[in-house]
Order: C-alpha cells, then structure tokens, then sequence
C-alpha cells in the first residue's frame, strides 16, 4: 500500500468519525437536513476544503461546495462527493466518506492543477429523515425543487422553506444551485452498505447501475371474530393471508435472480390475543437493476395476494407508496473506474446498487457514475458500520488514477452538461 495513501485514509477514517460526533441526539449520531449540528458539520469540513486550497460556499438548499480550481481560468468542473445527512443512530461512513475522500482526492493533488476543476459536494439531505422526502441537496442541482417539496412539512410542523430560512439561506435563490453547462460529470465514493464485495474479497466495486424500486402497501380485509368459538374453516383470517402472501414473496425472491423484495412491516386490527384478524396492513420493498424483470415480479406479486385472498375469503387491496426506475451509470465514467481500481492493484467488479443515492439523481443531467467500497459485515446505518484502513487507501490510489485518465482523455474534456 502506498505511504502517502496509507497516511492520508487514516486522516480520512479520523475526520468522518469526527463528523460523527455533530449530532442531534446525545447518545448516537443523528443529523438531520438543516439541523444545528449541521452548520458545526460545514464549519469542520469548510476548514479542511480552505486548508487545501479550496473555495468555499453553501447553497440556498444548504448544500456544501468547495471548489478547487483547474489548471485555467474557465475550465470546465468535476463533481465528487455525497451526503452530509445521517439516519437516526448512524454510523460514520454513510454518504459522509464520500465528502471527505472527496476533499482528500483535492488535498492528495498537492496544489497540482488539472484541465478540470474539482467541486466537493456535501449534500445537505439524501435519507429523507425529516421531511420524508430523500434527495433534497441533489434534487436542487437538476432544477427539482418545486414549491410543494419546500411546503413540506416535519413532524414539528416547519416547512422546508422555513427550514432553509431559519438556516440563514434564501429559498428563492435554490435556483441558482442548478448546475451549469460546465460541468462534466459526477463521482461518488460510498460504502457498499451490504455484503458483496466483502463475500468476493474486493475493496472496491465499479457500480453499472443503481437498481429501480417499488414500495407497495397492502390490506387485507377479512372478518374479525372470537379465537374460541370460530371454526378453522369458518374462519377469514386477514393476517393468516397476509402471513401466506409473506412467505410468496420470500419464495419468489429467492428463485427469481437478482431480485430483492422485504415485507418490512406489518399490522394486524384489533390486535388482541384471542381476537381472530379482520384487518392486517404490510408493506412490501421490492428492487432490481432491470425494471422488466422487477414489474414483472412485482404483478405476479400482486397476482398470488389476490389468489390467497379469494381461497380464503379474505379482500386484498393495495397502493403504491414510491416508482422508482433503475438508473444506469455513465458507460464511460463506469469504464474509468474499472481501469482506475485496476491500476491500484485490485481485481475490478462490476456491481448494481441496492439503494438509492444521489447519482440516481444528478445523472439526469449530467454523466454520473459511483465506485464501492467494501463494508465488513455489510453492516450500514448503524453504530457498527466501519470500513478497513487498506480499502480506504486503495480508493485514494483509484481517485488518483481516475483523475489523472479523465485529465488525460479529449472524449472526457468534451463533454457539457446536458440540458
């Protein structure tokens, strides 16, 4: 592993959790868009952008940027960061090591200047924790945000708009974040947050795509009764449906290649010992890179509820609660990566995504691509969540060489933001 690298990922590893400690919450890291711990969070991470000849500002939607400039007046900019936004009881890599290898990619150039300049950008909301909405920081770079998303409420009854205002920022100025037609594309470093990677033994991941998603609730009406004096074959057990239509959608996943589907929650009414079910609610996340293979999954889903629900004379109805189509990385940027991980010495491997990120949304407009980092034990959002010193490093040397072959490339340094 090289020195400087190796040095460098422990400053890394040492500021993410640093960034840990600003939080909402005494016990566990929680940081939440436009929060007070948030503007201790840009102040830390403004200091480390100044130090490495970086300028600074933040946007109306509380977006963090810090811009390194290119080689000449006017070149065109690169994109690399993440999110600065935490779930409730969060682990310190989440989105936030992207912000900071982002910076440390600018640090590790040592005042040598590209054809291109370098933007970091913390994102100030991609988890959707307090609005419900996620990707409001990436949102504001393609021009959506709209008034109803600023007329969105939190559980305290403060609007994004008050949001942005009680920050010190200027809603009627989000406008201006919208990127320019000088940017020329966007990288993001972020954990894998599952066990991939770490189950081949590869630090890094080229990822090809980031996979669509449906979320779906569903209900199941049947007829509530006594536990004691109903029959079994007498009997419309709503959560006895809802408990088969579970187990199908287990099965179905487990046979059909690649797709991933979780009943996260369920609800049974009245919900007493010896009362038989009449009602019963459950949610059902399904995901996959090919947005055929996941509808088609998705109605043969919604085929089996209707079919158990008739058997056992049990209604089944249901809505759709997110659409998300699958969203493919830039081919060419994709293709860098690979050869980058591959220059640093490490086997390249080419991967989907399991959730969502804000590449997802900025590759509306620009060519926006994403490289992995492996997670020991797969564990995200969470306390335990940790990355490894060497993996660290190994994605400084393929930032190194990315930047270095996209400097290095004329199709590159061709390219403008799409309208």
């Amino acid at each position: 592993m090289n020195g400087n690298f190796a040095m460098l990922a422990k400053a890394v590893i040492a500021r993410c959790r640093k960034l840990a400690c600003f939080s909402e919450d005494a016990r566990g890291t929680r940081r939440t868009f436009l929060s007070a711990p948030m503007r201790d969070c840009h102040w830390e991470v403004s200091s480390w952008m100044k130090a490495f000849g970086m300028s600074v500002s933040v946007d109306a939607v509380g977006n963090l940027r810090g811009f390194y400039p290119g080689a000449s007046p006017g070149a065109p900019r690169l994109l690399i960061g993440s999110h600065l936004d935490t779930v409730p009881n969060a682990g310190a890599f989440d989105g936030i090591l992207g912000v900071v290898l982002a910076v440390a990619l600018a640090e590790s150039l040592k005042g040598t200047k590209l054809p291109f300049g370098i933007e970091a950008v913390g994102f100030s909301e991609e988890e959707g924790v307090r609005f419900g909405v996620p990707f409001i920081g990436s949102r504001a770079l393609v021009g959506r945000v709209d008034e109803e998303l600023l007329g969105r409420k939190d559980e305290h009854g403060i609007s994004v708009r008050k949001a942005v205002q009680d920050f010190g920022l200027n809603a009627n100025e989000i406008s201006k974040a919208v990127l320019g037609d000088d940017v020329l594309g966007y990288i993001e470093f972020h954990i894998e947050q599952g066990p991939v990677l770490e189950s081949l033994g590869r630090p890094l991941g080229a990822v090809e795509a980031i996979v669509g998603q449906n979320r779906l609730e569903f209900h199941f009406s049947g007829q509530a009764n006594h536990a004691g004096t109903t029959p079994m074959n007498l009997r419309r057990d709503a959560l006895a449906a809802a408990a088969e239509w579970i187990v199908a959608v287990e099965n179905l996943a487990k046979q059909t290649q690649g797709i991933v589907a979780t009943v996260g929650f369920v609800e049974a009414r009245p919900g007493a010992t010896n009362v038989i079910a009449g009602e019963a609610r459950a949610t059902l996340d399904i995901r996959h890179a090919s947005d055929r293979a996941r509808t088609e999954a998705l109605d043969e889903l919604i085929r089996q509820a209707k079919s158990i629900g008739a058997r056992r004379g049990v209604t089944v109805k249901w809505r759709t609660l997110l659409a998300q189509n699958a969203v493919a990385m830039d081919p060419f940027l994709t293709e860098q990566i690979a050869h980058a991980i591959q220059e640093s010495g490490c086997l390249p491997h080419r991967m989907a995504s399991g959730a969502g990120h804000d590449a997802m949304i900025l590759a509306e407009k620009i060519p926006a691509a994403m490289i992995f980092l492996r997670t020991p034990g797969g564990i995200s959002h969470d306390p335990a969540e940790s990355v490894h010193l060497d993996d660290v490093a190994k994605a400084l040397e393929c930032g190194h060489h990315l930047l270095a072959q996209l400097g290095a490339s004329q199709e590159f340094l061709g390219r403008t933001c799409r309208a």
